[in-house]
């Protein structure tokens, strides 16, 4: 086999392993969730913009416990866990029964 098409075998070879992997990296949805989903925090929102509040405990994901509120128009806010009005907030959202 000439050194050229070896050369150019090589590079072929290189590139489909390339994008195999690229691939298979993009499509894999544990990546997403190994990570904190709230890089920034809210310290409230009014009650009555909340459909539902979801609160994620520290875990091998994330060392912080998140809040994520789904509001009524369909948006995601994060709320920080410690602020007073968020812990007003989810203990009557615990107490409505209106949770995820």
């Amino acid at each position: 086999m000439a050194p050229a098409t070896r050369s150019l075998l090589r590079a072929s070879l290189l590139l489909l392993l390339l994008l195999a992997t690229s691939r298979q990296a993009t499509g894999a949805p544990v990546a997403n969730e190994l990570r904190c989903q709230c890089l920034q925090t809210m310290t409230g929102v009014h009650l009555k913009n909340i459909q539902s509040l979801k609160v994620t405990p520290p875990g091998p994901h994330c060392t912080q416990t998140e809040v994520i509120a789904t509001l009524k128009n369909g948006q995601e806010a994060c709320l920080n866990p410690e602020a007073p009005m968020v812990q007003k907030i989810v203990q009557k959202m615990l107490k409505s029964g209106v949770h995820k």
